[in-house]
Parts: C-alpha cells; structure tokens; sequence
C-alpha cells in the first residue's frame, strides 16, 4: 500500500475513519522552521463541516505534535502529528458492510485486501484522513509565503452556476483564507449555497470544480518527462478523494484553438521575464516559467447519497438494494479546496527543496553562501 508522497519532503498518511488516530509523518523538513498551531487549527476549521451541505459529524481535530518539534520550532527530524477521532458512530456501517457503495473504494478495497480492510466510514479511504493533510500543509504553507509564494483555491463552479475568475490574485489569495465557502463572488457563494442545499433535500448530491492559482513561484523548477511540475502536482492532486480530473492553464477549453491563439509570448518587464497569457498555466516542458501557476480540479459529487441503489453484496455475491444511513455530506468541494491548496504547497515545498536544497527553508536560509545563486535568481526578477 503506497501511502507517501514526495522525494526530498516525504509526507507519509496514516489511520482510518473509525480508528484512534489518522495522522502524518513529514520527513525532510528543514530544522528551525517556526510551528504556528494557530495556523494549523485555522487550516483545519477551513475543513471542518459547516452548514446544512455538510455531514453533521463534526470532529475537533485536536492534534498533537508527537516527534520533530521542540520550542515551538522543527527539529529537522521526522515531525509526526496525531489527530484523534472522537466521535465515530460505527454502527451505522455494520447493516450495510458487505454492500458495496457505489462510487466508494468498498469493493475495490474488498478485493486488494481480501476482506480485511477497516469497512467502517471508508477506512483508510475516507475523505476523513485529509485532516492530516491539512495539518501538514500547515507547516509549510507559512514557510512558501515567506519566500513570497501564495496559495489559493476557490469554488470555480458549482451546479452551472459560475465564480468570476481570479484578478487581483494576492488580495483574492487573503480573502478565500478567511471564509469556510471559498467564492469570490458572495452573489454567486449564496446561489451556491442555495443550489447545494435544494440538491440535499433531495437525497442526493453535487460536485463542481475548483480553481487553484500559485503565485510567487521561480522560473526553473520541475523536470522534464517523468518530473514534471504539472505530473507532482496531479499526483498528489489524484489522491485527494473525489478528484476526477485536472487541468493545467487553458487545458481542454483552448485545444481545438490554433498555435498562435494558445501560445504565451514573452516580453521583458524591467528585469523580468513575463508572458502576455498564460494559456499554459505557468509551467513550460514541465518546468515553471515565473508566471502564476494555475490549474482546475474536477470535484465528483459526493458519492454517499440517501437515495436507494442498486448494488452487490460482496459476500454472498448477489445483487442487492442499498439504501444509505449515517452522516454524509451532500457537497464536499468547500471542503475539499483547502485540502488542495495542502497538497499543492506539499508539492512545492518538495519541489524547491530538490532544486535548491534543505536549506532553502529555515531561518538560515538568507545567511548560507551556498544560496546565493538563489538570491541572484530572485533579484534578477524571476519571481511574479
């Protein structure tokens, strides 16, 4: 079971739905790195349910910080933090075990693991372990923003009702780290909300897709063919439940365009290096080119639906009626986009630190001779 991401910061995933603990282990971080839980409770209430679209478990997500954190600050050891599970109700899986949900990883589970997966709330499939994601973005989020790199997601479309693109991308950055519904339009967050809601009432569910912009990232990182930015991206980007699609820049909307319509010029901005589009999302043969990477991500609707379905039982291999109980939400994308922005600054981390080094991060970061070639790059203008 591959349950780590990452070459230089591995982020390992554990725990279930309905265990003790789910929880994560980064590895490779640099020492010296201030651990602000503030931030990280703040981060995790951005995931945490809210409203009449969300399921009514509600958990606090207390999280211990077990190893690699001493005064406040990483030690540059494996840091590993805890978050207990406190309000499981297990029962409401024990009718329905060997019914397969459709949508969910039960019987794909049932078959890579012989029956002996954890059944109750998905598992370790359960959208519930993203909590430690987030608690793990945490860490680096504050650390990305130092070297003035920013990240942000929001509610692109939901239900064909549509947000306004991004504009002003620093100040719309600030403003969707506030708001549990990130949208940049309130008019159309209300729609949405209303349209999610009247879905909900119905027993069923919705999804939509969100849109996440990178601003503040040098022009050089990522590889070639196997390492490319856009492959780490929706590697990660892949493992977060309920994503079914990604696309980098103007991806599908622009392919039947012409060369000349897709492509972005460059032109000289003082020192810097700018392109008057950005049709490919900021990421040229798999490498960053200084402009704001962007990308859309296709959020399913939440499979978990109150309506009755057809489906098997696993066990005695016959068809079977299935008809859901328990606590489930009716639309998850609000909850999923900080979960993105998460896993992306994972990624990024990850991907400056195999291009500069450990030392890029930490509080020696602008004392060390061996970044000065770093320091020459951000003052030749690469950063956006």
């Amino acid at each position: 079971m591959k349950n780590s991401l990452g070459e230089n910061l591995t982020v390992t995933i554990f725990g279930e739905s309905h265990g003790p603990y789910i929880g994560v282990v980064l590895d490779g971080l640099a020492p010296g790195i201030p651990v602000d839980k503030e931030f990280i409770n703040h981060q995790l209430d951005l995931r945490r349910p809210s409203g009449k679209i969300s399921t009514a478990r509600v958990e606090q997500d207390e999280f211990i910080l077990a190893s690699g954190v001493f005064n406040d600050k990483t030690t540059g050891t494996p840091l590993t933090i805890l978050i207990p599970n406190s309000v499981q109700h297990s029962k409401d899986y024990e009718k329905t075990a060997m019914l397969a949900r459709p949508g969910h990883a039960d019987y794909t589970a049932n078959v890579k693991y012989h029956g002996f997966q954890d059944y109750r709330g998905g598992g370790h499939f359960s959208g519930r372990i993203t909590a430690a994601l987030v608690a793990a973005g945490g860490i680096v989020i504050p650390e990305l923003a130092k070297k003035g790199i920013k990240i942000g997601s929001h509610i692109q479309s939901l239900g064909g009702i549509k947000d306004r693109s991004f504009n002003n991308y620093d100040q719309d950055i600030e403003a969707l780290g506030k708001t549990n519904f990130a949208v940049l339009d309130p008019e159309k967050a209300a729609l949405m909300k209303a349209k999610a809601e009247e879905i909900a009432a119905e027993g069923d569910s919705i999804g939509g897709v969100l849109e996440t912009l990178v601003t503040g990232m040098p022009a050089g990182v990522g590889e070639p063919w196997f390492g490319t930015l856009e492959g780490l991206l929706s590697y990660a980007l892949f493992s977060v439940p309920a994503i079914k699609g990604v696309q980098f820049g103007s991806g599908f909307d622009l392919v039947d365009h012409k060369g000349s319509e897709f492509n972005d010029p460059f032109f000289m901005e003082g020192n810097r290096v700018l392109t008057k589009s950005n049709n490919n999302g900021g990421i040229n043969g798999g490498i960053s080119n200084g402009m704001p990477i962007i990308f859309r991500s296709a959020v399913k609707p939440t499979p978990s639906i109150y309506k009755e379905q057809d489906t098997i039982n696993m066990k005695e291999k016959s068809d079977a009626k299935l008809q859901i109980e328990g606590r489930h939400d009716p639309a998850i994308i609000h909850r999923a986009r900080v979960v993105v922005d998460s896993v992306t600054a994972l990624v990024i981390y990850d991907a400056l630190v195999g291009r500069y080094g450990t030392d890029f991060f930490g509080p020696y970061s602008d004392k060390n001779d061996d970044l000065d070639l770093v320091d020459q790059e951000l003052d030749g203008g690469e950063w956006l």
